[in-house]
């Protein structure tokens, strides 16, 4: 999170007595970090990942910046159409869609898809006759925080006829997809997936099937409590990786959720008990896995913490959400300290907490509302916030 970002985010909430816990995105950080990524990937289309922060006002941002969007489902596509974006501007990235969301989103304009198994491919003939499709390959990610395991993607040994089928049900066999797994901190983890989309386009343009676009997905770290490369560092090694194993320049097609918005976001959470329980002092706040939180399953995302009194010495804690839920605890092995002096009542941020929050947010877990989102332009609540 930038000090500018932080400065207006904390002058707004100083101005304004909001509840917690809130979300607040200054989404001035997330159309510049749109042009940094445009900057980085010239040549590149840019499909922001609506999941990460679906806020009428952050898709704006993506859109202002040049940005377009990768949907997964009707919901996300009538919300980037209703933000002002044109259908050409989505691209429905979700491999697991039933027949009448692929309808749905063919009716809407929508014209690029992403498949991974035959079932779904013929779908997408019956449903959306002449979409372009990528077929998206299986690539291990194992440094990522939150991979994907084996839930996405076919073998890449199965890409080539799954392309050569799509070209024979009259689709248009667009190209190859791929993801490294999300906050991915190693620059090389593309590279594999490029060179097999490398071989998959010359075993398709041997069976006289010619796949051009290159979906190299999202994944790009962000500093939480461990530093991760600069943006600059990805491009370079991804940039380099796409020149050694394609002697033309593919289309590029990149996908990034939490490089985009996280670093946009903090939330303003409260102390709801201080408690000892077997000799560990343990912090109870009004946010948790299930209003906002999620990713700190497996303590996954490990979030900055920053108590508003940050004075006087400091402990180690052991830091659990609100609910009645066992699985509600935060960080039981990963090592925080707080002020000794922290109370019920007391306030902290969470810092760069913009992407997978209050999107992940349960509808009324134990009765408690999802994450309110204040989204900022210009310093200034955004229209509709």
């Amino acid at each position: 999170m930038t000090p500018r970002s932080l400065d207006r985010i904390r002058r707004f909430l100083a101005g304004h007595d909001v509840p917690t816990p809130c979300l607040v995105v200054d989404t001035d950080a997330v159309a510049t970090r749109v042009r940094e990524l445009l900057a980085e990937f010239p040549h590149a289309r840019l499909c922001y990942a609506v999941k990460a922060n679906p806020e009428p006002a952050v898709l704006r941002a993506v859109l202002g910046a040049g940005g377009g969007f990768d949907v997964a489902s009707p919901a996300e596509i009538e919300a980037c159409l209703a933000a002002g974006a044109e259908p050409t501007a989505l691209s429905y990235g979700n491999t697991i869609k039933k027949p009448a969301d692929i309808a749905f989103a063919w009716s809407r304009g929508v014209r690029d898809f992403t498949t991974d198994a035959e079932g779904d491919l013929a779908s997408l003939a019956e449903h959306a006759p002449g979409a372009s499709v990528s077929v998206r390959i299986l690539v291990d990610g194992p440094a990522s925080a939150t991979p994907f395991g084996q839930k996405f993607g076919c073998e890449p040994e199965r890409a080539a006829d799954l392309l050569v089928e799509a070209d024979r049900l009259g689709l248009d066999a667009a190209g190859i997809a791929f993801h490294v797994g999300s906050q991915q901190p190693e620059p090389q983890a593309w590279e594999a997936g490029i060179a097999a989309a490398a071989k998959i386009f010359a075993d398709c343009a041997a069976r006289g099937v010619r796949p051009r676009r290159l979906n190299i997905g999202g994944g790009f770290g962000i500093t939480y409590r461990e530093a991760v490369p600069q943006l600059a560092a990805y491009a370079r090694a991804i940039r380099a990786a796409v020149a050694a194993y394609f002697p033309g320049e593919p289309e590029v097609l990149l996908e990034p959720g939490r490089a985009v918005v996280a670093e946009a976001g903090l939330i303003r959470t409260e102390v709801v008990l201080v408690s000892t329980r077997f000799g560990r002092r343990w912090v109870y706040l009004d946010v948790g896995r299930y209003n906002g939180l999620a990713e700190t399953e497996n303590e996954a995302i490990p979030y900055r913490l920053e108590p508003l009194d940050s004075g006087g010495e400091r402990g180690p804690v052991v830091l659990a959400g609100p609910t009645c839920d066992g699985d509600d605890v935060l960080y039981q092995r990963t090592p925080y300290e707080l002020p000794l002096s922290l109370r019920a009542g007391d306030r902290l941020d969470i810092l760069d907490a913009g992407a997978y929050t209050a999107s992940y947010s349960s509808v009324a877990f134990n009765g408690i509302p999802p994450l309110r989102t204040y989204c900022l332009e210009g310093g200034t609540l955004a229209d509709g916030t």
